[in-house]
């Protein structure tokens, strides 16, 4: 059974949507700053998006590794002050013209030359050798094959591994063997990238902590298919025999989108993990707790049911749903998470065997206020339908900021809103609805920093459906204010929030 989420109220806020002068919010100071700000505005959760290695298109949700971390995320100041990398190496570097964008373009090229730098000099000894022997063997099970995975990768061009000779591809141990001795530098820059990670983060969760703030993760269902997990684990997904998807991952057409939604993910062979005590995802789960105190599973209706699609469709009509593994993986995660606690992304089309997966394991589900006034009182996101044990949000990384989605609102959305909230005007609604989350039962109430700052859809986080151009809103400094501050402590006073 999960564990219960103490109430409160948090902000949601990527690392990389951090201010920092180096084009990518990281691990550093700002994030420290961050915390303190939560910790003054009375706030008890930091929730942050997915933190694996992006490759093209940039997602968080479609990453090169579910494990590992992403090496853009690392706080190059800290590497300055070990005496890997020199200050007018950082000043000489050209990091883009727009401090409120991420440019993962200008990050590609000149980032990793500075991680290159400072990993040909890191010379570990005394007790920091201690603790990068002591991280590359409990992350054995996962960082060499991530490292050669990358590796190859650059030798290959960046062409996906589905591309790569047929000995690489199909992993044929003396083509591996070769390939590490070849690469050891670059397998010790990829290596020393997450050492790097994974101690930067340690040191930040830690801080945290000490300021009474929890950090809340997401565990993104899928692995891409050009990716470290598909590549080292082929027989936990549905591969054909030269090692292509027999089927991908998609949702159906809906209101929305008529050809629904073809994402192309390699489905899992469930079969097998079951048989294995579905290892592959206790290890998932188990440095997903090393990272987070509470874990959000997305698209958690996946493991009730999922959707498979002809590898070879053009869109997602033709697809069929099979049983996905329900309750007998869930009980694998809890035994993986320990204290972490779970909360499930139930978000979609509404199925009787998700609420009864939920209420077995007692995980918290969601609700979202920008899906709540679209059809009457009878919304199930209506704050009145709300039970203990859920997470309010005002919108999600999918949705449109609040202020974008108040302007694109029908007059009748609008009046009821206003006569849900007892709001006069169509101004007073961002603060009505801020306020209907604080004073609800769920027992999280969390928004995205955009929307805590007033912002229109220029800061929209993600436009689901669109490959490009997504994940680059960032924090400019001086934006979270000590008046914003003052005003959240009260709410979450006023509403039995405040920690």
């Amino acid at each position: 059974m999960a564990h219960g989420l103490e109430r409160g109220a948090g902000i949601l806020l990527p690392i990389f949507s951090l201010p920092s002068p180096y084009g990518i919010g990281t691990l550093g100071q700002e994030a420290r700053k961050f915390v303190d700000f939560l910790a003054e505005a009375g706030q008890r959760y930091w929730q942050v998006l997915p933190v694996g290695p992006t490759g093209y298109g940039d997602s968080p949700y479609q990453t090169l590794s579910l494990l590992a971390g992403n090496p853009y995320l690392i706080d190059l100041d800290q590497l300055a002050a070990e005496g890997l990398l020199h200050p007018e190496e950082l000043e000489a570097a050209d990091w883009g013209e727009e401090p409120d964008r991420v440019d993962y373009g200008i990050l590609y090229r000149n980032r990793w030359t500075l991680l290159r730098l400072a990993a040909s000099r890191f010379r570990p000894g005394g007790e920091l050798r201690e603790e990068w022997e002591h991280f590359r063997q409990e992350n054995g099970d996962w960082l060499p094959d991530f490292a050669l995975y990358m590796a190859l990768k650059v030798q290959e061009g960046g062409a996906p591994w589905t591309q790569w000779p047929r000995p690489l591809r199909f992993r044929e141990p003396e083509a591996l063997e070769e390939a590490r001795n070849r690469w050891r530098e670059e397998l010790h820059l990829q290596e020393f990238c997450q050492f790097q990670f994974f101690r930067q983060w340690q040191a930040l969760r830690e801080y945290a902590g000490s300021r009474g703030i929890l950090l809340i993760g997401d565990m993104p269902i899928y692995a891409a298919l050009d990716s470290a997990d598909v590549w080292a684990n082929p027989a936990c997904f549905q591969l054909d025999e030269e090692r292509r998807p027999r089927a991908v991952a998609g949702v159906p057409p809906d209101a929305f989108t008529e050809l629904g939604q073809l994402w192309g993910n390699p489905l899992y062979d469930w079969d097998y993990m079951e048989g294995n005590g579905f290892a592959w995802w206790r290890r998932r789960m188990g440095l997903a707790a090393r990272l987070f105190d509470v874990v959000r599973i997305d698209h958690f209706i996946g493991l009730v049911r999922y959707y498979s699609v002809p590898a070879e469709a053009e869109d997602a009509r033709g697809g069929t749903y099979f049983p996905g593994p329900g309750r007998r993986l869930t009980e694998a995660l809890e035994e993986a998470a320990g204290r972490t606690a779970i909360v499930a992304e139930d978000l979609g089309v509404f199925l009787p065997e998700v609420q009864e997966l939920l209420e077995e394991t007692g995980y918290p589900n969601m609700k979202v206020l920008e899906f709540a006034f679209d059809s009457g009182p009878d919304n199930g996101h209506l704050p009145h339908h709300y039970r203990p044990n859920c997470v309010v949000y005002g919108g999600t990384h999918d949705n449109e900021t609040l202020a974008g989605f108040l302007d694109s609102q029908p007059d009748e959305a609008l009046a009821y809103m206003r006569a849900y909230l007892g709001a006069a005007y169509r101004e007073e609604l961002p603060e009505a609805l801020l306020r209907a989350a604080y004073a609800s039962v769920a027992d999280v109430a969390i928004f995205q920093a955009q929307d805590l700052l007033g912002l229109g859809a220029e800061a929209r986080m993600n436009f689901p459906g669109r490959s490009q151009g997504n994940w680059q809103w960032r924090l400019l400094p001086g934006q979270l204010t000590e008046a914003l501050a003052e005003k959240l402590r009260n709410l979450a006073w006023v509403y039995g929030r405040r920690r």
